[in-house]
């Protein structure tokens, strides 16, 4: 080689050593912002991507591959030494990791904070209930089987919101940034249409399918809806299937987008079910309906499950469903009736019974202008009304109840003096509730929220009061946590539907809404 070219070429690959060696060193460096820095360090240093990307998109795509090489494991595991209750939880992780490689796959090709927050909380809520479906059915000791680097997807996962919310920070300290990535629109799967659909009386005249018990529809059930939707739509418009009057024995599962479900009104159109955990279900595939499907609507329907107390977990309705809305439904369970499982929901003039942590789950959700109807426990138990699941304190999730009833359903009414009732218990570390502008009769407990096992997450959680009125709302005895908050209109006004959760995709649904508080 000639002495020169060869001087050009060394010199060539000196520089870019270098410029490699300052890029990883500048986003090592970056890695004592996250939670897990020998994580985060040990990863870049093993990944090409420092020197084309910057530590953010580092950070995020790192944690993609690993959430693709987790579900090609979990999904290839030999499963001869698993019972029965133990395929059942794993039959969960495959779904649950698939999901999160598609919310993963949407956060890496958006620049829109608030919606990546919301998607990789998303996958943080799939990861805790892929582990947590072993240790309901008691099947603990198989979690060993799960792959191991599942312990650091964990950790990068936390990683990622945190750099994440980091970066969401900058975008809402420059000029226009931040709320304005909530309402910038309608969303691209809204037509015209479809935001009058709610509001309309001559709704379900526009149906895709009629299902109808008695054969004078399309389908004789709501799953043959489902099946066929697939087939007739592309997903990227409006599919409404509606359900006229009739009990429908069956467990829905929904995973396409944009599907609408009308019935003809609560108690009506009734959907029923009774799979439970003591009988060897998980909480997550209990669900009479599941959805997780984005963009799902829900009207004049009554969800249930039917199991009782005695049955322990047992869901009426789950959604996973990223911008799901349910107006005028019901949902009547015992324990954990409706799981407001991950992403972004509202309900609206809604009907909501049970017992024990009857509305639970890590989704970022507002509860407006619904009746909460505690019913009678097991002469050994306690009601909950909310069992909120935040894992992470960067991630975007809490339970909000506004402008709602609470008060016993009529078969404690006689007996509500025997039993005592909780607003919500911390299910999860950084657990987050709050009530405000709400009627509490007199069954709440004075103390208002009662602990999940000794001191756990009472200095973590955040639980909030504000403006409730009632005979069971009184704030002079409530608990004393650290965690527990008495809150401003400031701090009211965060978990208000147009800051908690964005008004856009609400109000092109159609259903009416209170924007503040």
């Amino acid at each position: 080689m000639d002495n020169k070219l060869f001087v050009r070429v060394l010199v060539s690959l000196s520089l870019l050593a270098f410029v490699s060696w300052v890029a990883n060193g500048d986003t090592i460096s970056s890695c004592t912002q996250t939670p897990y820095p020998d994580m985060c360090t040990s990863y870049i240093t093993s990944n090409s991507l420092v020197t084309s990307k910057g530590f953010h998109d580092v950070v995020l795509s790192i944690t993609m591959n690993q959430a693709q090489l987790a579900h090609n494991h979990i999904s290839a595991m030999d499963l001869s030494s698993f019972d029965k209750p133990a395929k059942a939880a794993w039959a969960d992780c495959v779904e649950l990791y698939n999901n999160t490689v598609s919310q993963l796959n949407r956060v890496l090709s958006s620049n829109r904070w608030e919606d990546t927050q919301t998607w990789l909380s998303a996958s943080v809520a799939n990861h805790q209930t892929c582990q947590n479906g072993f240790m309901e059915l008691n099947k603990a000791s198989f979690i060993s089987s799960l792959p191991p680097m599942l312990t650091d997807f964990s950790k990068l996962l936390s990683n990622s919101l945190a750099v994440n919310k980091q970066a969401a920070s900058v975008v809402s300290s420059k000029p226009g940034g931040g709320r304005r990535l909530l309402s910038d629109g309608f969303p691209s799967w809204v037509s015209g249409a479809d935001r009058k659909l709610l509001q309309s009386t001559s709704a379900a005249s526009r149906a895709n399918i009629v299902v109808a018990a008695d054969g004078s529809g399309n389908c004789k059930t709501i799953s043959e809806a489902v099946s066929a939707s697939s087939k007739l739509s592309s997903g990227s418009s409006r599919f409404v299937i509606y359900v006229k009057k009739g009990t429908y024995q069956e467990n829905v599962h929904i995973t396409q987008s944009n599907i609408m479900l009308i019935g003809d009104g609560i108690d009506a159109t009734i959907v029923t079910g009774s799979e439970n955990v003591k009988d060897g279900s998980t909480t997550f595939r209990s669900a009479t309906v599941g959805v997780m499907g984005n963009g799902f609507i829900a009207m004049a329907m009554t969800f249930q499950n039917t199991a009782g107390p005695q049955k322990n977990q047992a869901v009426a309705f789950r959604s996973g469903s990223d911008k799901s809305v349910f107006y005028q439904c019901s949902f009547k369970g015992y324990q954990d009736t409706l799981y407001v499982y991950s992403q972004r929901q509202f309900y609206r003039n809604c009907d909501i019974y049970g017992t024990q942590d009857f509305i639970f789950g890590d989704a970022a959700v507002v509860l407006q202008s619904c009746n909460i109807y505690v019913r009678k426990p097991m002469s050994n138990q306690q009601n909950y009304v909310t069992a909120q699941g935040r894992t992470d304190p960067n991630e975007n999730t809490g339970i909000s109840i506004h402008g709602c009833r609470i008060t016993a359903a009529s078969d404690l009414k006689a007996v509500q003096s025997s039993f005592k009732t909780y607003l919500g218990r911390p299910w999860m570390k950084y657990s987050r509730t709050v009530v405000m502008t709400s009627y509490l009769d007199s069954l709440i407990d004075p103390a208002g929220w009662a602990q999940w096992s000794g001191s756990f997450a009472l200095s973590t959680l955040y639980f909030g009061e504000y403006g409730n009125t009632g005979s069971g709302s009184s704030i002079s005895g409530r608990v004393k946590w650290n965690g527990y908050h008495i809150m401003s209109s400031a701090d009211a006004q965060k978990f208000a539907v147009a800051n908690f959760l964005g008004v856009s995709w609400i109000a092109a649904a159609g259903v009416p809404y209170s924007s503040g508080i």
